[in-house]
């Protein structure tokens, strides 16, 4: 059986000059994309909402009141060394990302997170208030036909 020998990644402040910081990092940031989405504010823009969760590795976020629709999947170039595989010729959205504030340190939360079209239904009750025929109580049933 083989010994796996696990090396704890250093602190962000801890590196040396000259370390860099992705050489210590599974490149969380090629690991997924978000993408803003117009802030939800009627049932049918929440019920928008689930239908994206209904679909695979698919979740939705809120940062600083801006709402985001989150993809989890790795980069097609991400090789497994967790390195660029184009590197050179990468997208300019990837040679702006910078390292200042990036997930390397595992402390980052969300202000909201939703991963299932569940929580979203629990989220529109619980702003809206139960749905036409969907409270604690069920609706009167109609009255029964005389029979005469």
């Amino acid at each position: 059986m083989a010994t796996v020998v696990r090396v704890k990644k250093p602190r962000r402040e801890d590196l040396k000059p000259g370390e860099v910081l992705c050489d210590h990092c599974p490149a969380k940031c090629c690991h997924y994309f978000a993408l803003p989405i117009d802030t939800p504010k009627s049932r049918v823009d929440f019920d928008f909402m689930r239908w994206y969760l209904l679909h695979d590795r698919a979740s939705v976020f809120t940062e600083e009141g801006t709402w985001y629709l989150l993809v989890h999947t790795a980069c097609r170039h991400l090789r497994e060394d967790y390195r660029c595989g184009i590197y050179e010729t990468r997208p300019q959205i990837c040679r702006d990302y910078s390292t200042d504030a990036c997930e390397y340190d595992d402390m980052y939360t969300y202000d909201q997170y939703f991963e299932t079209p569940e929580q979203v239904a629990e989220y529109i009750e619980a702003r809206f208030g139960p749905g036409e025929g969907q409270g604690i109580r069920r609706s009167k049933p109609a009255l029964l036909p005389v029979i005469g």
